[in-house]
């Protein structure tokens, strides 16, 4: 099973571009924090959707918005411009659920919940 699930911050606004036979590929990058105090470090992950899916959600895929992606994982080995061999990861996206704004404090809620009591005579049996 090929399948990765992380949270994070997306690092630059989602750009859509086509191919030869018209069909979408939208792409950024999320950034996905580990550790902590001073062993901290940020890990970037460059995911992309295809189809129409990606194309219509590009315009809420911002820099800074909180995301949650879960897809497959492929790890893309190339050589720098400077000889040296590098790695990126890379997720084609299953699902993707927006978190909201970094730093975004919570919408102020506007209706109550409904009453969960119930009475003897809510009860069918």
């Amino acid at each position: 099973m090929n399948n990765l699930n992380f949270t994070g911050n997306i690092g630059n606004d989602a750009e859509t571009r086509y191919t030869a036979d018209q069909k979408a590929i939208t792409s950024w990058s999320v950034a996905v924090q580990s550790g902590y105090g001073k062993s901290e470090k940020t890990n970037w992950i460059r995911c992309s959707m295809f189809g129409d899916r990606g194309e219509k959600l590009a315009q809420y895929l911002l820099k800074g918005t909180q995301v949650a992606v879960s897809g497959e994982i492929s790890l893309n080995e190339f050589t720098n411009k400077a000889g040296e061999n590098k790695a990126s990861i890379e997720c084609v996206v299953n699902s993707l659920t927006l978190l909201g704004k970094k730093d975004s404090k919570p919408a102020e809620k506007t209706q109550t919940a409904p009453s969960l009591e119930t009475t003897e005579d809510d009860i069918p049996f």
